[in-house]
């Protein structure tokens, strides 16, 4: 971990103890326009500590992209000593790899070296452009579009994630598959029966078929996704000094990711995916319009049967404005009721009861009708994945001199069992 990391690292803790001060000096008999100072510096202390660490974030990706970029090869054969043989001096620095030496001297505060920048002025050359190649598209050798490197198409995945907690299969279900078309989802719910006691000596069992087991199926379809094409002049291409190529890529993987989580998590199932709000089943409404009460989440909470609540995905979902109110909540004392966990995992406590939570932005805000909340076991949230997420350039005729650069995804998504996941819903106007 960079000294640079740590340091925000600390900044955040101190952010954080700060804001905890500005919460707890808050009491019954504040003064209003006290109250209101600390509330406001408070929300500003939270906004910062987020800032920071998504840079955190980012800054770690980085290291862990240039971790890959310097490490060995490790089929190089090693000697008794554990030297390599046959060592080559090393390869020129191409324009990628100065891309990423100058980021990381930008994050760690340091001049960009004068190699670097020699490598930065003379531009992306042609022969660099081709050296990416990895897969013809669909077999077509005249076309020119290639796919982008494995270590890009990982990257990617990771962009998509940050930008949707849909798409993390460390809260979901992500179902990788080969190939298309429609996938059965089996099922059964046998929770509402029991055996049966037989209570006279020598009595026959039973055998009357109302016992059967029933087994029910959800379908999981896919659907295709896409950014439509980028042209890219090839004086951009060649002439700038930035890398326009993972530029363009990430933002790419940007829109793919804003749309497939929002789909993922709103969609109403027609000509595309069952999204979790969508899909699951209602719990409570509220009795306000507009307001959240800290007896209606624990009632949330409990409409979800407890072995649901005992699967290590159980969680709660809603966007930042959400969060903010359910911050803001305080008792007849004027303490706040919910208390971000002390270990800072993104967990909110509600009296003895603690939720893990993900903030996902494509969740409706608070409003009459809406459904701000959802609460459950997110392992019963199924995301189908079809192949990789594809990025893509070519170049012909409809491009040139320039090229065309795309994105695309195939992707679905639907609640495998209604009883798992449970929707809190504000009254109606």
């Amino acid at each position: 971990m960079s000294v640079l990391i740590k340091e925000l690292k600390e900044k955040r803790a101190r952010i954080i103890t700060n804001a905890r001060a500005k919460f707890d000096e808050i009491k019954d008999d504040t003064p209003a326009a006290r109250a209101k100072e600390l509330e406001t510096e408070f929300d500003a202390a939270m906004t910062e500590a987020d800032a920071i660490e998504a840079r955190i974030g980012r800054l770690e990706k980085l290291e862990q992209a240039e971790q890959r970029l310097n490490a060995g090869d490790p089929r190089r054969p090693l000697g008794e000593d554990g030297e390599g043989r046959g060592v080559q001096d090393p390869a020129p620095m191409n324009y990628r790899a100065a891309f990423h030496a100058n980021l990381a001297a930008i994050a760690a505060g340091d001049a960009c070296p004068a190699n670097v920048r020699a490598v930065l002025a003379a531009g992306y050359s042609t022969m660099e452009a081709a050296g990416e190649a990895r897969a013809q598209i669909a077999g077509v050798q005249a076309a020119g579009g290639y796919l982008v490197p494995d270590e890009m198409h990982q990257e990617l995945i990771k962009v998509l994630a940050a930008w949707g907690p849909m798409y993390d299969d460390n809260i979901c279900t992500v179902l990788p598959t080969t190939g298309g078309g429609t996938m059965p989802l089996p099922s059964v719910d046998d929770t509402g029966e029991e055996a049966v006691q037989n209570t006279a000596e020598g009595d026959p069992i039973a055998d009357t078929g109302t016992k059967d087991v029933v087994f029910t199926k959800t379908d999981l379809s896919d659907y295709l996704y896409d950014t439509e094409w980028l042209k890219i002049s090839i004086q951009l291409q060649t002439g700038s000094y930035i890398g326009v190529e993972a530029l363009i890529n990430s933002l790419l993987a940007e829109r793919l990711g804003r749309k497939l989580n929002r789909d993922l998590t709103t969609g109403d199932g027609a000509g595309k995916p069952l999204g979790i709000n969508a899909g699951s089943a209602l719990g409570y409404t509220a009795v306000s319009a507009s307001a959240i009460t800290s007896d209606e989440i624990l009632t949330l909470v409990h409409s979800v049967d407890a072995a649901y609540r005992a699967s290590p995905k159980a969680r709660a979902m809603f966007n930042d404005s959400t969060l903010l109110a359910l911050h803001k909540m305080k008792d007849g004392q004027g303490n706040y009721l919910i208390q971000e966990a002390p270990d800072g995992l993104g967990r909110l406590k509600v009296g003895a009861v603690t939720v893990p939570y993900s903030v996902n932005q494509a969740m409706p805000s608070i409003a009459a009708a809406v459904s701000p909340i959802v609460y459950g076991d997110f392992s019963r949230y199924f995301v189908r994945k079809i192949g990789g997420i594809s990025i893509m350039s070519i170049q012909d005729s409809k491009f040139a001199p320039g090229i065309g650069v795309m994105g695309f995804a195939r992707m679905g998504g639907t609640v495998g069992d209604a009883k798992a996941i449970k929707r809190l819903k504000m009254a109606a106007a």
